[in-house]
């Protein structure tokens, strides 16, 4: 009896447990203007943050750059390093498509909660890429899919 007691442990031990593979989605993309300063808002006020986005969006010479602020959350182990991918189009002289890929790496902490990560568009590459007109945000743990998000235009 305990021969096969001993044959029945000795495999439960001997069988690597795998942990169930990451999960992810992206929760939230906040796109914001930046001024000529790198600010996209004048106070911490969340109403000022609106009205001052309004003013940038209206008067493009004011304008230097773009932030995304990208909430997302995975359960589960990463095992590869997670990355924020923010796809961009956008028109500029001649009315010429233009596309441009963004990379961040994403901190994972762990836990419950979500966790938000900045993708910066900067002067130089704003200024080539025109005006945005769509983007797609993604979460990538090497090369897997984790979840998509994208603008109604894309």
């Amino acid at each position: 009896m305990r021969q096969p007691l001993i044959w029945v442990l000795w495999i439960v031990l001997a069988v690597p447990l795998s942990s169930p593979a990451a999960t992810g989605r992206v929760v939230k993309v906040l796109p914001e203007f930046l001024d000529l300063k790198g600010r996209n808002s004048l106070s911490p006020s969340l109403y000022e943050r609106d009205s001052y986005q309004a003013m940038l969006r209206d008067r493009p010479d004011l304008r230097s750059g773009m932030r995304f602020y990208v909430e997302w959350k995975t359960k589960g182990a990463a095992w590869e390093p997670l990355t924020v991918q923010v796809e961009l189009r956008g028109i500029s002289e001649g009315n010429v498509p233009k596309q441009l890929v963004l990379y961040q790496r994403a901190e994972n902490r762990g836990g419950w909660f979500t966790h938000w990560t900045n993708v910066e568009l900067s002067n130089a590459d704003y200024k080539k890429l025109g005006s945005v007109t769509a983007w797609r945000v993604s979460l990538w743990e090497g090369k897997k899919l984790l979840g998509l998000q994208q603008s109604f235009l894309w």
